[in-house]
């Protein structure tokens, strides 16, 4: 384990460090929730266009709840597993690059990873029939997102993966709960 922490370390530093002060408005940009809005909203838009008033409220329902999982499921276990972040912790971050303007206690996972590839995964099994190419873009855009957060300097490739790979693993769940409950509410009697 700790063989697999000092790489954590040694990759992160290394990822962290190709960042250069010229583009870093460029990752702040990527990861605020904010900048995201116009995306939400094509994705918004295509859910309606595509399924249908009733159908979409549901859906957006259920997107709300995976963000929801993501997010509080990755405090639990900043909590639990008390991780340090790279801009916390001594040995790292004298070495690195850090960006962003504030940074939390713990790291262990990263939510944004979480959230943003299981929005990806969600909506890319969604929209498989419908607008098939959608998934690559969504899970580009989720994989821009995780990254971020590495050259931001506040979480370490570890964070990142494990949350795109409980993002993921929710994001499946969800759309397969998704769609059992709307074959039952729109089930013809």
């Amino acid at each position: 384990m700790e063989r697999l922490i000092e790489l954590d370390h040694e990759v992160f530093l290394w990822l962290n460090n190709l960042g250069n002060e010229s583009w870093d408005w460029l990752w702040l940009l990527i990861t605020d929730k904010w900048t995201a809005i116009p995306l939400y909203a094509l994705l918004l838009f295509l859910i309606f266009k595509n399924f249908g008033w009733k159908p979409s409220l549901i859906t957006v329902v259920f997107i709300t709840l995976l963000i929801t999982a993501t997010d509080q499921l990755g405090n639990v276990f900043k909590d639990g597993f008390e991780r340090l972040r790279p801009c916390r912790q001594e040995g790292i971050m004298e070495y690195a690059r850090f960006v962003a303007v504030r940074c939390g206690s713990y790291g262990f996972f990263s939510a944004h990873a979480a959230n943003s590839m299981g929005v990806a995964v969600f909506l890319s099994l969604l929209f498989k029939k419908h607008i098939p190419k959608i998934g690559f873009w969504l899970v580009a855009w989720a994989l821009l997102v995780a990254y971020s957060r590495v050259y931001l300097g506040v979480h370490y490739p570890g964070d990142i993966i494990v949350g795109m790979l409980i993002g993921a693993l929710l994001g499946f769940l969800f759309y397969k709960l998704h769609q059992w409950v709307q074959s039952q509410a729109f089930k013809k009697s």
